[in-house]
């Protein structure tokens, strides 16, 4: 009590109370020396001083508290047709404001909410169960931080199994006077009717592409023997091979389309080992290299001299992911153009960086931040290539994404682009589960 006085003492609206105080001193001493006619005079100052003060102070407190109420009003209006739930609780847990949206997600009218305190223990509640994996996500069956533990504000994707729900969950403190949390504030937003339409799209394109991968893969396989049968007429053969390469091309597309699928659905199965990264890199390039040579494309590895710290990754994975970025900086590079491909390590940071390099026909500055969306092709890569889906560079994007690395472009249009990613080398820093293109819980 005696701390909290003292920061009272110290408001700047407490001068006033001094101001009069010393003034009463004063007639005090006016009245112990015996100065009659100064005594009047103070005791009239003072009187005067008191009446100016005290008005001066009710009116201020009236105009303070019909202020606050009009804000109190406005804030409450604001929040009560907030379309997200909005849930206050204190430092015991006890509801101190439900909205409308709150009352309509988790079926509890203010009434039966305000002034409850939840516990763990209203897990047992089939009516409370949702509202206790919301203020103690750790009782949900499923929890994906989109922020870091312990800051704030602070941002988790839950998946509830009793009722069925999606939702993401936004928490901040409010701090008192001392610095401490007075009131938790949770934003909750219903993403289940998103989810449930981007799972009905996946579900469509994951039965359609394994019903034509079968077909596809038996036309394929038979025009793979008639361009190996070597009584094939050399009229016909160039037609057969041509059909051969076009069906292998179009079941990787299809197996493309099945990767969208399991990115998005968190069925991709990731398999973290540790690896070495130069290594690493270096098969990749093997493995792209007749191609370059194919297209008269110059390729380089700029490999570091000094052994780099270890990384984990999924090999399978990220190689088809690396992959992509060399088969685009060969495909859309010009006559006699050249790839160079460094890794260094990230200076000060439990990170490496690897960088691919082409001299080719650049990107748009506008098209830059669409670069790594479903299906998009900026237009002078249309132009270049007719041929691509635009779905490369999404998966690419993903993959660096479930090993914990970023990926980021720096493009000049007709000069070349340089596509670099990361990857880290503190295991501690590999997401432990994955996490879908638009942070939907996988």
């Amino acid at each position: 009590m005696s701390e909290r006085l003292r920061n009272v003492f110290q408001w700047p609206e407490f001068r006033p109370a001094w101001y009069l105080l010393v003034a009463a001193i004063a007639v005090f001493l006016v009245g112990v020396f015996e100065l009659p006619a100064l005594w009047v005079l103070t005791q009239t100052i003072l009187l005067a001083l008191i009446v100016a003060f005290t008005f001066l102070g009710i009116y201020k407190g009236a105009t303070a508290e019909r202020a606050a109420a009009v804000e109190h009003g406005e804030l409450e209006g604001i929040l009560a047709s907030t379309v997200d739930a909005l849930v206050l609780y204190d430092s015991r847990f006890r509801i101190v404001f439900w909205n409308p949206a709150a009352e309509r997600l988790f079926k509890i009218s203010a009434r039966d909410a305000l002034g409850h305190v939840i516990s763990p223990q209203d897990m047992q509640r089939p009516a409370w169960c949702a509202l206790a994996q919301v203020v103690f996500p750790t009782l949900a069956p499923r929890i994906v931080f989109q922020s870091k533990e312990g800051e704030f504000p602070q941002t988790i994707d839950l998946s509830l199994a009793d009722p069925p729900l999606e939702l993401r969950v936004i928490t901040a403190p409010v701090q008192d006077a001392q610095g401490r949390a007075a009131v938790f504030i949770k934003v909750v937003h219903d993403r289940t009717p998103q989810i449930a339409a981007l799972r009905s799209n996946i579900e469509f394109i994951t039965v359609a592409s394994h019903q034509l991968r079968g077909p596809i893969t038996d036309i394929s396989w038979a025009l793979q023997v008639a361009s190996e049968d070597r009584q094939l007429d050399d009229s016909i053969r160039p037609v057969i091979d041509n059909a051969y390469a076009a069906s292998k091309n179009l079941i990787k597309r299809i197996e493309d389309l099945l990767d969208v699928a399991r990115i998005e659905e968190g069925k991709v199965g990731y398999i973290f080992n540790e690896s070495d990264i130069a290594d690493f890199v270096g098969g990749v390039l093997a493995g792209v290299l007749p191609q370059a040579r194919k297209t008269g494309i110059k390729l380089y590895f700029d490999r570091p001299s000094e052994p780099l710290p270890h990384v984990f990754i999924d090999e399978k994975r990220l190689s088809a992911a690396v992959t992509n970025l060399l088969e685009n900086a060969i495909r859309y590079n010009v006559e006699n153009g050249e790839v160079v491909v460094r890794v260094d390590q990230v200076p000060g940071q439990p990170f490496v960086e690897v960088s691919i390099k082409d001299t080719g026909i650049g990107i748009p500055p506008g098209a830059i931040p669409n670069l790594f969306v479903k299906f998009y092709r900026a237009e002078n890569a249309v132009q270049a290539q007719t041929e691509g889906t635009g779905i490369g560079l999404f998966i690419a994007k993903n993959v660096i994404a479930a090993h914990g690395g970023e990926i980021k472009v720096v493009s000049e249009l007709n000069r070349g682009t340089t596509m670099t990613f990361t990857l880290p080398t503190d295991r501690a820093l590999v997401p432990q589960g994955e996490i879908g293109p638009e942070g939907f819980l996988l």
